[in-house]
């Protein structure tokens, strides 16, 4: 595997940070003076767009933290850090729409005493942005009274007070992620994955400098196929009807994205957890546990719904991404500005766009993605918040 950093892309200035950190807790728990210009803490910001390596980031320092090397990446430390299995590592990984405070409270608690096997005590918490109110509360206490062996780190888009509570960001120490550049990103294609350079180069065009999603791009031909559909929306839209029958396709296309992403994984989790609480048994007590199986599996779907939400709501986002991606390379057409553009197989569409269009209306319409965007995290309900961005897409 090598370095647990190498898998960051274009992030040199964040990766010198980390490595000056992973260095001075190495001397504190040596027991030495950390040198000159090393500076450690016990939490932890990382921000950025979204595919900047927000929790690649924040795994990577985990697995730093835990290894004697400071992250050489070979390690069982390092290995098991990674894979989350580490026994001194926890992860909180949000399915759902939110976080609450009983699992954040449990977590903390577990994180309060000092490591069992590796070197410090770690919580990583990815999308910390998805915290409730009183969860992050439960942080909070946590951060502002740290155990002496214990690091937090928090991961979350931006560092914009609606997303994270300021308290608990002013706490942390920020570690700043940038967007990669296409040419990075395909760099990484051809050498880890053995794309070719021109799959390599238009896929992270088309991802915008989302590593995964380039990935998928240049492999997955379902993924392509989908995308290909999104791009297609802009000349359907001919008239009202047309706009609702356009909302209706990209919401059902993202719940399909979405149950397929899921399925299997709910298929599993019950039928291991009707095995576990001894659903089928016959005998005394059987009534019992029957009951008990019940509410366990309604327990269950009830956490499986909420992830099914989540799924949808990030694989529609996906598609708004797209979608915003090609109304500004028609911005850019219509004011002759010089920059590549996002979607390289939709060119001559966009540039038959620039022809009718006019600079406000085509920035009209990329307001409208982007507002549609954040009414929807904002909880307005997906087909409300895309049937209102159609109309404005077909007006201009």
């Amino acid at each position: 595997m090598g370095d647990v950093f190498r898998p960051l892309v274009g992030q040199e200035d964040a990766v010198a940070t980390l490595r000056r950190a992973a260095a001075a807790a190495a001397a504190i728990v040596a027991g030495e003076p950390p040198a000159a210009g090393a500076a450690m803490t016990h939490a932890w910001l990382f921000t950025g767009p979204a595919g900047s390596g927000r929790s690649v980031a924040a795994r990577a320092f985990a697995a730093a933290l835990q290894c004697a090397r400071q992250g050489c990446g070979t390690c069982p430390a390092c290995h098991t850090t990674l894979a989350g299995t580490h026994a001194d590592v926890r992860f909180v990984v949000p399915e759902g729409l939110t976080v609450g405070v009983g699992e954040m409270r449990s977590l903390v608690l577990r994180a309060q005493g000092a490591p069992t096997q590796g070197r410090w005590q770690v919580l990583l918490v990815e999308d910390a942005d998805r915290l409730t109110e009183a969860a992050g509360n439960a942080l909070l206490k946590a951060i502002e009274e740290p155990p002496p062996r214990t690091v937090f780190l928090l991961c979350t888009p931006s560092t914009h007070p609606d997303d994270i509570s300021v308290t608990i960001r002013s706490r942390c120490r920020v570690v700043t992620l940038r967007q990669p550049s296409a040419e990075a990103v395909a760099s990484v294609l051809v050498e880890r994955d053995g794309i070719a350079q021109d799959d390599a180069l238009w896929a992270a065009a088309a991802a915008q400098g989302h590593v995964g999603r380039a990935r998928r791009l240049a492999r997955d031909p379902q993924a392509r196929a989908r995308r290909d559909a999104v791009l297609a929306l802009p000349r359907r839209l001919t008239g009202i009807g047309a706009c609702f029958d356009a909302a209706s396709a990209l919401i059902e296309a993202a719940g399909a994205e979405a149950a397929a992403a899921v399925v299997e994984l709910d298929a599993k989790e019950k039928d291991d957890l009707s095995t576990a609480l001894g659903a089928g048994g016959t005998g005394r007590g059987a009534a019992g546990a029957a009951r008990g199986v019940t509410a366990a599996l309604k327990d269950l779907e009830r956490r499986q719904r909420s992830r099914a939400t989540r799924a949808q709501r990030d694989a529609l986002d996906r598609a708004l991404v797209d979608l915003a991606g090609f109304y500004r390379d028609v911005l850019l057409r219509t004011v002759g500005a010089a920059v590549p553009p996002v979607h390289v197989d939709a060119a001559d569409t966009a540039a038959k766009a620039a022809e009718r269009w006019t600079p406000e209306s085509a920035l009209r319409r990329l307001s409208a993605v982007l507002a549609c965007r954040d009414a929807i995290e904002l909880n307005v309900k997906p087909r409300i918040a895309v049937e209102a961005m159609m109309v404005t897409l077909w007006r201009g």
